[in-house]
């Protein structure tokens, strides 16, 4: 009888233990780069998980604080030393963003370009609240002049110049997806095998939850739900370019942070436009650039896309009209009936 009694102990020790070691996803959420950032760790342990998480949000806050576009940062001493037609010595880690941010502005026709940062503050989106209202003409007709872009940078190792004093550089439209590659590296050096990193939307899948990939939405652009909802496999990233986030309105039309080169003027023929990056080589960083081109681009945005070797794509339409790519549309799930146009 007291064998019995040991037995049943036993027994209902290890199944006290397990349930205590049964995995789950840890969560830790903060506020960086203008946006709510959450990452999370699935496993058995929290404390591990917590240490981890704890790594990314550091690393986060750092590079926030390092590239930051108008607060005092490196990348604002760099652009004081341009405005004055100076050179400037940069870290290692700016120089290969340069040179990484140049490459991909080339790729996709220079319609991103971190360069017009004098661009996105005549805009009034050099801040975290917008003040309804339009540029000056005058100034922004005589920056259109200027044309600066990430062609006028000299990088030679660490040090930068520009033959255009009206470059001001703001990585906003790079960052993030940098971050979730740092994200990614932070993870795995800690031991995590299992993680979802996302930066406002922008988001990095590292192996499952469980038997389980991981699930994402893709924000409506004009309703406060998901357009649709589809599983994110281990190495997997995608992001969003939208109207919906970084925007004013005036005179009842909609002024977003998205602004094309070509005009000075913020693109209105698209509400959003999603990439799914497959594991590759900064995944993260293919998230967040490339979709800017492809946004800006309108009803080309097909052709942006296909230059970076992306085949997961969406587009909404200024007119609300969904667009999807083949390869894509076999991933996703729509929670309410919608009319999408599948392209190759």
């Amino acid at each position: 009888m007291r064998l019995n009694l040991r037995i049943l102990a036993l027994a209902a020790c290890a199944l006290l233990f397990a349930a205590c070691s049964r995995a789950q996803v840890f969560h830790h959420e903060a506020y960086v780069f203008g946006t709510r950032v959450d990452v999370a760790v699935y496993g058995e342990n929290q404390a591990e998980a917590d240490r981890a998480a704890a790594a990314v949000l550091r690393e986060f806050d750092r590079l926030h604080r390092a590239y930051h576009a108008w607060e005092p940062s490196e990348l604002t001493a760099l652009n004081a030393a341009i405005a004055r037609g100076e050179a400037a010595t940069v870290s290692d880690e700016l120089a290969a963003m340069l040179k990484d941010a140049q490459a991909i502005a080339a790729t996709g026709d220079g319609l991103f370009d971190p360069a017009l940062g004098g661009l996105v503050a005549l805009w009034g989106f050099h801040t975290d609240t917008f003040v309804p209202q339009r540029p000056d003409p005058a100034k922004l007709q005589a920056l259109l002049a200027a044309h600066p872009s990430m062609a006028d940078l000299v990088l030679d190792g660490n040090r930068v110049e520009s033959r255009n004093p009206a470059v001001q550089l703001d990585l906003g439209g790079y960052a993030k997806g940098y971050a979730l590659d740092r994200a990614a590296a932070i993870l795995r050096a800690q031991g995590v095998a299992d993680a979802l990193i996302n930066i406002g939307g922008n988001v990095m899948a590292l192996g499952a939850k469980g038997d389980q990939p991981w699930r994402i939405g893709i924000q409506h652009p004009r309703a406060p739900a998901p357009l649709a909802t589809l599983p994110l496999y281990a190495g997997e990233a995608i992001g969003t370019s939208g109207d919906y986030q970084r925007y004013f309105e005036l005179d009842g039309e909609r002024y977003a942070h998205l602004l094309d080169p070509r005009t000075g003027q913020p693109a209105h023929g698209t509400q959003s436009l999603t990439v799914l990056i497959t594991p590759r080589a900064n995944a993260g960083t293919l998230s967040d650039a490339p979709s800017k081109p492809a946004y800006l681009a309108g009803d080309g945005w097909r052709e942006q896309i296909r230059r970076f070797g992306i085949e997961h794509a969406l587009r909404v339409a200024a007119d609300g009209r969904v667009e999807v790519t083949r390869a894509l549309r076999a991933r996703l799930q729509f929670p309410s009936p919608v009319e999408a146009t599948v392209v190759d």
